[in-house]
């Protein structure tokens, strides 16, 4: 497990989220609302177009409470800091705690970054499936519950657009749909209040556990 994150006072040492369409408006609530002294370590993959000038940290800036840095090759996960993966790349974790960064399609980059996360950070990682298009993270979500880790969902009613969650809670792997305030509030309960997590936790159904690989592009 990496050292660089692991906190002995927590239940989780890392929060990986993945939002598309609507993604911005959600992750800028969650942060808004994570109390200053929340002490997981947190990564975020946000579908957007790669541009010279990447504006995305800087508008997270505004509303979070805690720091928000963009990722960069070889850095280290902070616990209470907001890491972004850089737009059209997706993450890879090593067990000696170095991030490798690593190109992948605009709209598969959390899939990889969820599995490489489980790999590392096994039982002591939530993940998160937000607003958004398509299927990015229905593959990653399996391999956090696979290794012992938490899946939320962001529901219907709360999304923008319902394809990303919904494709992760087609795979059976997800612990609780919730509205996008609810969300965050069980995300503090997990990592900050003790015993939650050991009460917080759905059944991985059987047909469930059979983990595919994910082909990283």
């Amino acid at each position: 497990m990496c050292a660089a994150a692991q906190s002995p006072s927590t239940a989780f040492d890392v929060v990986c989220m993945t939002a598309s369409m609507g993604g911005v408006d959600a992750y800028r609530e969650i942060l808004a609302d994570l109390p200053h002294r929340f002490p997981a370590a947190l990564v975020l993959v946000q579908h957007r177009p790669v541009r010279e000038l990447d504006t995305l940290v800087r508008v997270l800036q505004y509303r979070s409470v805690l720091p928000v840095r963009l990722l960069k090759d070889e850095d280290r996960l902070v616990p209470g800091v907001v890491h972004v993966v850089p737009a059209g790349h997706w993450a890879a974790f090593s067990a000696g705690g170095a991030v490798t960064l690593h190109p992948a399609d605009d709209h598969c980059a959390a899939d990889p970054t969820f599995a490489s996360a489980a790999d590392v950070y096994g039982p002591r990682l939530v993940a998160a499936v937000l607003t958004g298009r398509l299927q990015d993270g229905a593959l990653g979500v399996r391999h956090v519950r696979g290794a012992g880790g938490r899946v939320l969902a962001q529901d219907r009613a709360t999304s923008k657009a319902f394809g990303m969650p919904g494709a992760a809670m087609a795979t059976g792997c997800i612990d609780f749909v919730l509205p996008l305030p609810v969300l965050v509030h069980a995300l503090v309960s997990l990592v900050m209040v003790p015993g939650a997590a050991g009460m917080m936790r759905v059944p991985l159904p059987p047909w469930a556990a059979v983990i595919p690989p994910v082909m990283a592009t």
